[in-house]
């Protein structure tokens, strides 16, 4: 009993940290906030946030214009990169969410714990899989402002700082495979009743058994004279 309560408790949290984190990218994907852009100027101070589908620029005054990208072919290879990313991330995760439900214990989609235990595992590979997809856009990108803002060629207008997108994402990308890796160490359990091989009963003779007692006994009385 107190090893099946740790297992549901063990899925339980896989689940609340891999839908966590499934929130997040799809944070992480909506929001304009991976690169920031703080002018210099004081009279003419705007901040520039773009993300993954647009741009936004906020005016001194508070005041906030979003435009979205013209052109997919126009963008840089990483955020074009990050884009497919990041969807497939947000498919596998919400696959990935789906298939834990169903595998869950505490749930009767499947009747097999077995089954429902390998449903579980496939579920935290999936997660697994998703925070990949996640860590990998958002570090390459962090990668290539870090760089870029330390290099002497480029103008100040040309340099970009790490937006909030980034630290989510990075936030996201370990809740989906902290979650998955919890999922995953959920095994199949064995089999409680072991198997002790068949057993067989020795056949029986279904006539009675003769007794030759009375036979003897019979003989003796008939032929008396034949006895010794």
């Amino acid at each position: 009993m107190v090893k099946c309560r740790g297992r549901i408790s063990l899925q339980m949290m896989g689940l609340m940290l891999g839908f966590t984190g499934f929130v997040g990218t799809v944070v992480v994907c909506a929001l304009p906030m991976v690169t920031a852009f703080i002018g210099a100027n004081i009279v003419t101070a705007q901040v520039i946030w773009e993300g993954l589908w647009m741009n936004c620029v906020v005016q001194s005054t508070g005041q906030m214009q979003c435009k979205i990208y013209d052109s997919m072919l126009a963008l840089s290879q990483d955020l074009q990169a990050a884009r497919a990313m990041v969807v497939i991330s947000i498919i596998l995760g919400v696959l990935g969410v789906m298939v834990s439900i169903v595998g869950g214990k505490c749930t009767n989609c499947m009747e097999d714990e077995a089954a429902k235990a390998r449903a579980c595992i496939v579920a935290g590979v999936i997660f697994v899989l998703a925070g990949l997809l996640v860590l990998v856009p958002v570090s390459w990108t962090a990668n290539n402002l870090i760089r870029d803002f330390y290099n002497p060629l480029l103008m100040e207008a040309q340099r970009r700082e790490l937006g909030a997108s980034l630290y989510i994402g990075w936030g996201s990308a370990g809740l989906l495979l902290l979650g998955g890796g919890l999922l995953c160490w959920n095994c199949p359990p064995s089999d409680p009743r072991p198997y002790k091989g068949a057993k067989f009963a020795p056949a029986r003779s279904a006539a009675p058994a003769m007794d030759y007692t009375f036979i003897i006994h019979g003989i003796y009385s008939a032929f008396p004279r034949y006895t010794v």
